[in-house]
């Protein structure tokens, strides 16, 4: 039973990313505030659902949220700054497209940068334990791996619609004999 809230405030906006330990494509983060009464039935850890409950919850997000956000660091912005920096930049972004302030950031992981107005509370496998983390989590995933189709149609020998850009077999294969794309991630290891 997923919990609803860690401060008992009611715009604490729970955050999570998707898409870290890729070799291509973005790295997407969602915020998201939810009601207090909020709990479908499939609402979890992201990577614990089927595809069809990832897609049923996300729509209960988007229609029932006080507030959600989708947000995404580039490619180039990974190469850049690091894939860490990277997802609490996407976090961030998100936050601020929220539309409206959130009393507390509640973040999936031991890490974040903190943001410049706003306290936080790092929470270990908390897309598993608070609605609002499991919530973002259900959004980032599943709006990247739309993302990563729409790349796919682009880019058909890397199978993106499958793997969504993690380092499969294949993946892999496909780097070797057509090279990397524009959505690889340089400083990573490709082959």
């Amino acid at each position: 039973m997923l919990l609803a809230s860690y401060t008992g405030q009611p715009l604490e906006a729970g955050l999570d990313e998707a898409g870290r330990g890729c070799l291509a494509g973005p790295v997407f983060a969602a915020a998201v505030i939810l009601p207090p009464d909020f709990s479908p039935q499939y609402l979890n850890d992201s990577k614990q659902m089927t595809a069809r409950q990832r897609e049923l919850v996300r729509a209960e997000i988007c229609q029932e949220a006080v507030a959600w956000a989708v947000a995404e660091a580039s490619p180039q912005e990974i190469a850049a700054i690091n894939i860490a920096q990277a997802s609490y930049l996407a976090m961030h972004r998100a936050v601020e497209q929220l539309g409206l302030t959130p009393t507390h950031l509640l973040v999936d992981g031991n890490r974040f940068r903190p943001h410049p107005t706003l306290p936080h509370t790092c929470i270990v496998g908390g897309d598993g334990l608070y609605r609002s983390i499991a919530a973002a989590s259900v959004l980032a995933k599943t709006f990247r791996d739309e993302r990563m189709r729409e790349l796919a149609a682009e880019f058909p020998f890397y199978g993106w619609e499958q793997n969504a850009g993690y380092p499969t077999p294949s993946h892999r294969m496909a780097i070797r004999d057509h090279g990397p794309t524009v959505h690889h991630r340089m400083g990573f290891r490709l082959l």
